[in-house]
């Protein structure tokens, strides 16, 4: 059986960077031949720098500096591994959601046992999510935090009024500019952001060398001689468990790879060879953004914690929180001037500002999603599908807000979030591991990915179990 020849007016049209109609749905009409080779597939990049903008955030600005201040150059190495080591995962997720056109958490659903119309992992994602309503408050109070520190209003860096006030403006901001809901908007502003801090990051890092704060060749050197000194295993745990995708992101991956069109544009799988060739056509374009993904957040991941190794370390420093940002731009207006700490705090607030943008529109299509397994509409309604989707663009950082503005207790969010964000990255590995059986033979992958797949899928839960224990007992 072959598949059907597209009509010819959607033979003739030039190439689309995004998917015409539904994404979430499979028609033969709509199918388009995948790209081959990196430059061709280049034009299809951008999920991948969704979760990109996602991932390096207040997250990785706070906790790669502070990681980098606390073990120096020594672990800059754990860096790229910590990274690394959670692709396999996401790219395996992602696979799926391209032959199936199922988001991640119709996915979750699908691994057994099930608890009536629900999954495990499900249960497990709900126990997540409800926690990160408390802890990501975090994230509306970095962008707050840079803000204030570089326009403090007249009440002081970092004083409560200042970054209050911050604190609305930019949630009411992320809800105007997001409630439209397109995926093109949000992966160019995603793509500008993600460019912005890497541009940002990099260029600080260059310039140390030429102040008080310089690091040599050998300093890096150390860096990546892949030592683990003792005492440092607790670090060197963490840094693996808060650097790189975390299981929002790998979930939300699902979601960009469908909008982008990688499912749609293989099309339904009519058990043609056909469709197999555009079905690995579009998952190899798939995993070269996945890798183009990887480099973007690694070097900046690399470059925060270089920072906190040759700045913070030194000095003995190690701020908590937000006092990371105003320490660092004090620092680099003490050596570059006032030139220097603007150039910091801009990009910090483009990687922080990043963030917000593509975590709002991520949660809302895996809260969205969620309601609709269990019947409160029908996800195949794209009318309802995307009202949803708006719903929690407007809910989600308005919650947000009022933990960061209400709650305060800051260790208790952290523990809060830390506990189920542990629990559910295990669950995610054991979902992907699961998942890869209902693909069909010919559209997994080889021997590299799944041997890649179940090194990562383990270290993961390790991980997961190793942070509910430090978590609970710390």
């Amino acid at each position: 059986m072959t598949a059907p020849t597209p009509p010819s007016d959607v033979q003739n049209t030039p190439p689309q960077r995004f998917v015409q109609g539904d994404p979430y749905t499979l028609d033969a009409a709509a199918v388009k031949e995948p790209p081959v080779g990196w430059r061709a597939s280049s034009k299809f990049f951008g999920p991948g720098l969704i979760v990109s903008a996602s991932v390096v955030g207040a997250g990785e600005l706070i906790t790669a500096t502070s990681l980098g201040a606390q073990a120096g150059f020594v672990l800059l190495w754990l860096v790229f591994v910590s990274t690394v080591v959670k692709v396999a995962v996401q790219v395996e997720m992602a696979r799926y959601a391209i032959v199936t056109g199922e988001g991640g958490m119709e996915g979750y659903n699908r691994v057994p046992p099930r608890m009536g119309r629900v999954s495990w992992v499900l249960l497990m994602w709900a126990l997540m999510a409800v926690s990160k309503l408390i802890q990501t408050g975090g994230l509306i109070g970095g962008m707050a935090a840079a803000l204030s520190i570089l326009m403090p209003l007249g009440l002081g860096p970092l004083s409560a009024g200042a970054m209050a006030i911050w604190a609305v403006v930019v949630t009411a901001v992320a809800i105007a500019t997001l409630i439209a809901n397109r995926y093109g908007l949000i992966e160019n502003v995603a793509t500008f952001l993600t460019m912005a801090f890497v541009a940002v990051t990099v260029l600080v890092v260059v310039a140390l060398p030429f102040s008080d704060f310089s690091y040599s060749v050998a300093d890096l050197g150390s860096g990546l001689s892949f030592q683990l000194p003792v005492g440092a295993l607790g670090i060197a745990l963490t840094m693996f468990g808060l650097t790189g995708v975390a299981s929002e992101e790998i979930t939300a991956y699902t979601y960009w790879c469908l909008e982008k069109g990688y499912a749609r544009w293989s099309g339904p799988n009519d058990g043609s060879e056909a469709y197999r060739r555009r079905a690995r056509g579009w998952i190899a374009v798939m995993q070269k953004d996945a890798i183009v993904s990887w480099v973007v957040y690694t070097i900046s991941t690399a470059a925060f914690y270089v920072l906190g190794a040759a700045v913070l370390h030194p000095q003995g420093l190690v701020p908590e929180g937000n006092e990371i940002i105003r320490t660092l731009s004090e620092t680099f207006a003490g050596v570059f001037g006032e030139t220097g700490r603007v150039v910091f705090l801009i990009g910090a607030l483009a990687a922080l500002g990043s963030t917000i943008w593509a975590a709002i529109p991520s949660w809302s299509r895996s809260w969205a999603n969620a309601l609709s397994i269990v019947g409160v509409f029908d996800w195949a309604d794209s009318r309802a599908r995307n009202r949803w989707m708006r719903v929690f663009i407007v809910v989600l950082p308005i919650v947000w807000l009022l933990t960061f503005l209400w709650i305060s207790s800051p260790l208790v969010m952290i523990m809060v979030g830390g506990i189920a964000g542990g629990i559910f990255l295990a669950a995610v590995a054991v979902a992907a591991l699961y998942l890869r059986s209902l693909v069909e033979p010919d559209l997994r992958g080889g021997g590299f990915i799944r041997v890649a797949l179940i090194v990562s899928a383990v270290a993961i839960m390790g991980l997961g179990i190793y942070s509910v224990v430090t978590t609970v007992t710390g």
